[in-house]
């Protein structure tokens, strides 16, 4: 687990740590938090299905490869990033690729997302990963600006072919 202490305000204390799946706590928190983003524009607009706040930290329990990193103040859950080991075949190693980044609205722009951002890498590089991935809306621009200033950019192999688009079909 790892605590910091909030700088810009000495009476918030964040508590940043990798989510346990077993603890009814932690599961809770991811659940609340995602379905707080969920309903908002940039996660669509509707919240999660009852089905998937039930299952969906037992799911994420079952899969070796993910983890999620949290932030509380005090005992309110602030922060919440969803991650996946994934593998990069050019590279022969492992890599991290974020699915999920929630700041709760009233805890935006204080840091929190840097703080998440840290902990991902910090454990990415325990893992040996080679990078760390993550997807954004293009009108998403709160954070994009946040991604920038952390060091991401979008992926490109070739500046002539232009930077790699994310594309989904639905099953």
């Amino acid at each position: 687990m790892t605590t910091e202490r909030n700088d810009s305000n000495k009476s918030d204390f964040l508590r940043l740590f990798v989510a346990d799946y077993s603890d009814p706590v932690h599961g809770a928190a991811i659940v609340r938090l995602l379905d707080g983003y969920a309903s908002e524009e940039a996660g669509g607009g509707e919240p999660l299905s009852e089905q998937v706040k039930k299952e969906l930290v037992k799911a994420l329990s079952r899969i070796p490869y993910a983890y999620s990193v949290l932030c509380f103040e005090a005992d309110l859950p602030v922060g919440l990033i969803n991650c996946l080991q994934g593998f990069s075949t050019f590279k022969c190693q492992p890599l991290i690729n974020i699915h999920d980044v929630v700041v709760a609205e009233s805890h935006r722009g204080k840091g929190i997302c840097a703080r998440m951002l840290s902990l991902v890498e910090r454990v990415a590089r325990e893992r040996g990963c080679c990078k760390v991935t993550l997807e954004v809306l293009e009108g998403n621009r709160p954070a994009r600006i946040a991604y920038q200033k952390y060091g991401y950019s979008g992926y490109e192999l070739n500046p002539a072919l232009g930077k790699a688009l994310f594309w989904q079909k639905m099953l």
